[in-house]
């Protein structure tokens, strides 16, 4: 759904700058909070049976900064990690923070070539990795990183540390457990010295975090995130979410991710709340389970991951908790965030847009403001944020309610792509005053009270005899079915119009076999009859 209101006003707005930006490392921030909260509970793990405090978190993250620096790892290496949702990789980001190291957050779906390219492209010097992922066998993961190494001029390139024991095929001086890794014994003076000579190097815009992404278009490019970027942009969104000590967050999305990690932990992090990691990969029974057993008052998900949980048939219990669901990660359509409200009693739902590259939120509702996905909205432009809409192709900003591509600007655009000043400069873009904006390649619409509609992606526009089509305006339409529960709308090449619009949908209703509505005659008749 988007606004019909025009102005002659132009689309661009800027977000509140009242309250400073912090200029403060990760470490410092698990210092303020160890402090501050010390043993109350910061993560809770479920499916691991573990509990971490804030001293907790504080004392371990020191442990693995010691056992880095005690590997030979120095200032501005990177370090590596492919895993689930575990306590453990949160110590590895705060370990590797301590001592200026950027964590290489690895997707967890990765073939053994493509954990290999990606270890390449960053040089990483240690990798954290565990051998099975769920039902997944990574071994073969760790034989083809391993035997990489090995075959190099220097192989102590690249050291292995597994979580776990590692399998009696992985025997390699090269290779160890976590465990053995992480050794803990208390902290010497002289060892904790070390770790505050290399912290006090590290500085607020220092990279952290270097993620995968394929940016707006193209293959996987490695976003540079600083400590300021991930930091500020996680107190934002704590604050859009009404987090406070008394939170508990339930954080299904996965840590290699910008929601997981940034929305989700740093996000309580910073707002001294409690995160719930409810399972190792993607569980919606799990999730849900999470939520009652520890009382959660937030649940985080992209729309997939929320229409698995109202699969379940959210229980009672579920819906009397009240929820507020942070949604986000692709568009959020009307009828989800009802469904949400009517099926599982979420008492708001919270949309946020962005992409990695902005680390990640740019736009977002407010858990105690107007409910504006329910009018499709994306919320507000983010404090110390700007957002401009620019016609495609002629560069100028469009007036309000017209679209055009979505750029953004402030402390959030990231450092750029890891050793492709390329790619960077091809989607950072400084303006007149010196401001750099970030090119999102979605296509948007910004109305008059400053609100934020998505209407497609600039390179996904169905052009069917002349006409523009954005797929996103289709799906919102077709959602509104009460047979469909997922469609995605894409072009199809046609002699006559050059495209048309195809349709894959989803049933509701799993009496339909396959549940694909195209794959029941009846059904689809239905559907376009409608």
């Amino acid at each position: 759904m988007t606004p019909s209101y025009k102005s002659e006003e132009l689309s661009i707005v800027y977000g509140p700058t009242d309250q400073p930006l912090w200029e403060k490392t990760l470490a410092t921030l698990i210092r303020e909070q160890a402090q501050r909260f010390g043993s109350k509970p910061a993560v809770i793990v479920p499916w691991q049976n573990a509990t971490l405090s804030y001293n907790d978190l504080l004392q371990r993250g020191l442990l693995i900064a010691r056992s880095i620096l005690a590997a030979g790892i120095k200032h501005g290496d990177c370090v590596g990690i492919l895993a689930g949702n575990c306590y453990e990789y949160l110590e590895v980001v705060l370990g590797a923070g301590y001592i200026g190291c950027p964590t290489v957050v690895l997707n967890n779906t990765y073939t053994s070539k493509e954990l290999q390219s990606a270890l390449s492209r960053t040089s990483c010097k240690l990798l954290f990795i565990t051998p099975n992922l769920k039902n997944r066998d990574l071994t073969g993961h760790v034989q083809s990183a391993l035997h990489a190494t090995e075959t190099t001029n220097d192989p102590s390139e690249l050291q292995i540390v597994t979580f776990g024991q590692p399998p009696s095929v992985l025997r390699s001086p090269l290779v160890q457990s976590y465990s053995s890794f992480i050794y803990s014994t208390p902290l010497t003076s002289e060892e904790l010295a070390s770790i505050d000579r290399e912290s006090a190097r590290v500085q607020p815009n220092d990279v952290i975090n270097l993620q995968f992404t394929s940016g707006t278009t193209g293959a996987p490019k490695a976003a540079m995130l600083t400590h300021r970027n991930i930091t500020n942009n996680a107190r934002h969104v704590g604050a859009r979410l009404a987090l406070s000590p008394s939170s508990t967050i339930c954080s299904p999305p996965p840590l290699f991710h910008c929601f997981g990690l940034v929305m989700g932990f740093l996000a309580s992090l910073a707002h001294g709340a409690t995160l719930v990691l409810p399972s190792e990969t993607f569980d919606a029974r799990a999730a849900l389970a999470a939520v009652v057993t520890h009382a959660c008052t937030v649940l985080l998900g992209v729309p997939t991951m929320l229409l698995a949980a109202l699969d379940c048939a959210p229980s009672a219990a579920v819906r009397q908790r009240r929820l507020v669901v942070l949604a986000a990660g692709s568009v959020v359509p009307v009828a989800l965030a009802r469904r949400l409200e009517r099926e599982m009693g979420v008492r708001r739902v919270v949309v946020a847009y962005g992409m990695t590259e902005t680390s990640p939120v740019s736009f977002m509702g407010d858990a105690r403001g107007e409910r504006g996905v329910v009018a499709g909205s994306l919320g507000r432009v983010m404090p110390h944020t700007g957002a401009k809409v620019v016609g495609v192709g002629d560069g100028r900003v469009v007036r309000r309610g017209e679209r055009g591509e979505l750029w953004t600007s402030g402390y959030g655009v990231m450092r750029g792509y890891w050793g492709d000043e390329g790619a960077t400069g091809g989607v950072m873009k400084a303006d007149a005053d010196g401001r750099v904006w970030m090119r999102t390649g979605d296509e948007c619409v910004i109305d008059g009270e400053g609100l934020c509609y998505i209407t497609g992606r600039i390179k996904d526009l169905i052009i069917r005899g002349g006409e523009n089509i954005s797929p996103v305006e289709i799906e919102e339409r077709l959602l509104a079915h009460p047979m469909i529960s997922e469609v995605s709308v894409v072009g199809i090449r046609d002699e006559r119009f050059g495209e048309v619009v195809g349709c894959f949908l989803r049933s509701v209703r799993p009496e339909l076999g396959t549940g694909e509505l195209g794959t029941t005659q009846g059904a689809a008749v239905g559907v376009l009859d409608w």
